[in-house]
């Protein structure tokens, strides 16, 4: 594994764990009817502690961005998982509980889990998939299953909504990192005319958008330990589709190393959502603020 690739994916899950902590404590207190609408944003972007979240979570992605432009994306992807950390870090500091067994056992299942994925596996980079109807395939698929998932999270916002609207956010932010990886391919072969010329800079802005509205609905509605591990599993889960099915990526295929990369995928799983469902991570509010108390928080 290269070292430069470990400390930008790393530095970038410590730039999205904190982010994400930022954004939900001002998301929680926004109206309700802003859910699922554009006008979430605007409101939110007047909030001086979400703005702080959010000029963390852009330095994450920049910083992914740079890990995929020198590292295969199904190695990225599970260091990126680790963002969980450094968020159950920043709330315990607010809520000062203690790891407990479930956060030590959240932490050992997480760190082995990439561990057992990454020196089984040995991510190597291959020859990009150049069939068009392949890449729409995965591309639309996710794309379409993210979308009936933010419908079926429109008719339960209170109930299952907030976990759902975090696996579709994860999806299309893996996605992104895919086509963030393949943008900037096309600008080191061309530079900036040859990047411009095609669709998958506009797709990244696209997709990169549509998640944020999503991740914000869920974090409004919901506390961030229902919302945060679904994003947070969801999102590797789906860049390694991308990554093997669109980017060419290698992994070991023989029965050993299968068997440990599932269960190092399954630890990596289990290990988000014990974190994700630690008592240190915020619970929200009970009461939904009124209209007036959101302007206050501005």
């Amino acid at each position: 594994m290269s070292v430069p690739v470990l400390v930008l994916a790393v530095s970038a899950a410590c730039c999205l764990g904190f982010g994400f902590v930022l954004q939900q404590n001002a998301a929680q207190r926004a109206p309700l009817g802003d859910f699922l609408s554009l006008r979430l944003l605007v409101d939110l972007v007047k909030v001086p502690r979400w703005l702080g979240g959010t000029a963390l979570m852009v330095a994450g992605m920049a910083l992914g961005a740079a890990a995929l432009g020198q590292g295969e994306l199904s190695l990225v992807e599970p260091l990126l998982a680790t963002n969980l950390l450094f968020a159950l870090a920043l709330s315990r500091r607010q809520t000062r509980q203690p790891l407990g067994r479930q956060g030590w056992a959240g932490l050992a299942l997480l760190a082995g889990g990439v561990t057992a994925f990454v020196v089984a596996g040995e991510p190597t980079g291959g020859d990009a998939v150049t069939d068009p109807a392949r890449h729409w395939l995965i591309i639309g698929g996710m794309t379409a299953l993210a979308l009936l998932l933010t419908a079926c999270a429109r008719r339960s916002r209170l109930t299952r909504g907030p976990v759902l609207l975090s696996v579709a956010a994860g999806m299309l932010y893996g996605v992104q990192d895919a086509l963030t990886r393949v943008s900037g391919q096309r600008f080191a072969d061309g530079g900036f005319a040859e990047l411009m010329s095609g669709w998958q800079p506009y797709a990244v802005l696209a997709l990169g958008v549509t998640a944020l509205v999503l991740v914000q609905s869920a974090f409004e509605t919901a506390p961030l330990r229902m919302s945060l591990p679904a994003l947070t599993a969801a999102q590797p889960l789906a860049g390694i589709v991308c990554g093997i099915g669109i980017l060419g990526d290698r992994l070991r295929t023989d029965a050993g190393s299968l068997s440990w990369e599932a269960g190092g995928l399954a630890a990596i799983v289990a290990g988000v959502l014990l974190l994700g469902m630690h008592p240190a991570m915020p619970q929200g509010t009970v009461r939904r603020p009124r209209v007036q108390e959101f302007e206050l928080l501005r």
